[in-house]
């Protein structure tokens, strides 16, 4: 199954302070990722073309990183996923940047059932908690993204679990 999932949100901030942001991704200093409610993403030395980590289950391999533009990653887990996610700045100008996330993969197998009933929606979830805590981090705000229903209840089920 093809998959194309993006979520963008514009910051009110200039693309150099928010790169500078997001250079902190998977550091003890972290200002974008959420680990407060979600698996750390972890890479033993940092993000760097070729460098492996994750979060959670999910694995993947850096593919590409250009400060202030991208950081693309290869999935190499779950089985199933064949493709890539990429985190992306574009000056929008007048002091703003925009931040998107995309992942564009083809699913197979029990990557695709996966993707549809659990990490499509966790996924969802993960990201515009990560934009709120990139938000936040700026205007000293609070903002907070609603989990739907189903979030929470797959979240309740993977607590039991572990």
């Amino acid at each position: 199954m093809k998959v194309l999932n993006i979520h963008r949100r514009t910051i009110n901030e200039p693309i150099e302070k928010v790169a500078e942001a997001v250079a902190t991704v998977s550091t003890p200093a972290d200002k974008i990722w959420p680990n407060e409610h979600w698996p750390a993403m972890k890479f033993k030395n940092g993000i760097g073309v070729g460098e492996k980590g994750g979060h959670g289950p999910i694995r993947y391999t850096v593919e590409k990183y250009q400060p202030s533009e991208i950081i693309q990653f290869q999935f190499t887990r779950p089985k199933g996923f064949n493709g890539i996610h990429k985190l992306e700045l574009k000056d929008l100008g007048n002091g703003k940047t925009e931040i998107s996330h995309t992942i564009d993969i083809n699913t197979s197998g029990k990557g695709t059932w996966l993707w549809i009933f659990g990490i499509r929606s966790l996924h969802d979830a993960l990201l515009e908690d990560a934009f709120d805590k990139l938000e936040n981090n700026f205007t000293g705000g609070n903002k907070k993204s609603e989990w739907s229903a189903w979030v929470k209840f797959l979240r309740r089920q993977m607590a039991r679990s572990s």
